[in-house]
């Protein structure tokens, strides 16, 4: 059976990161996407990373996920060294990014069988399905799902390694309003019960608000971090409460966008 309301993340710790990337169209220079950011996550906290587009939240989630490589400074879960790709890190994109010619089981099982650990965990597959809430869809494939569902399956497909770090990147964002806000709550379930560290990246503040334990504001090109935000408001949130829409216009007006909350949440 799935274990539930235990601590199973561990502590991120990023320090002093930096990554350049070469400029398509100018042999010989480069362009500077994160220039010495630096940030720490408890074990079991959920995190939101928010900030202009291009300012390289999607290009840390890469380097967190051992897929890319800093220039300089370092990336510890826990103490260990961030030095490739570890299932001990789980990343959801805004795609699910599902087999097509795979059954939502076959999908969850996927993992499982590229780290050749399906025999030992197979039992798992129906405890994650029922999880997620997709037992009875077990045998469709996800042409027969929703967007909302879809998602569900990438995230079982995540949470069966076990990951000590779920990276999120923009998972919701291609779902409809009344999805992606049924789809918050899922995931707070999921991270409830599992207590997985969780860094999402956003673009809606709303989201993050209504998510996180703490937001982290980025810089524009190159980034940085440069606002720390406790949400200490008592979940669940309520969207519509003082509290909540003072915060929303004080992150919005940080990031120079206030009175034009749509460009921010789009």
């Amino acid at each position: 059976m799935v274990t539930t309301n235990i601590a199973v993340g561990s502590a991120l710790r990023v320090h002093e990161v930096h990554k350049s990337f070469a400029v398509p169209d100018a042999p010989g220079t480069t362009r500077l996407a994160l220039d010495g950011i630096s940030f720490s996550i408890a074990a079991g906290e959920l995190v939101s990373l928010v900030g202009p587009s291009g300012c390289g939240k999607s290009t840390l989630l890469r380097l967190i996920a051992g897929l890319d490589f800093p220039d300089a400074g370092e990336l510890l879960v826990g103490e260990e060294k961030i030095l490739g790709p570890s299932a001990a890190r789980g990343l959801v994109f805004q795609d699910p990014n599902l087999f097509p010619w795979l059954t939502v089981r076959r999908n969850i099982e996927a993992g499982l069988v590229a780290r050749g650990v399906l025999e030992a965990q197979r039992h798992e597959v129906s405890d994650f399905m029922r999880l997620v809430g997709l037992e009875a869809f077990a045998n469709s494939y996800p042409h027969h799902l929703s967007g909302g569902m879809s998602q569900r399956v990438a995230l079982a497909r995540a949470l069966i390694n076990h990951p000590k770090v779920l990276l999120l990147d923009e998972p919701l964002g291609a779902l409809d309003a009344f999805t992606r806000m049924r789809m918050q709550d899922e995931v707070l379930r999921l991270w409830e019960n599992r207590r997985t560290t969780m860094l999402l990246v956003t673009h809606d503040i709303d989201e993050a608000i209504y998510m996180s334990d703490r937001i982290l504001v980025m810089t524009p090109a190159p980034g940085r971090v440069d606002r720390k935000i406790d949400i200490d408001l008592l979940r669940p949130r309520d969207r519509t409460s003082e509290p909540f829409l003072r915060l929303r216009s004080q992150i919005l007006e940080h990031l120079h966008f206030a009175g034009t909350a749509a460009d921010v949440s789009a």
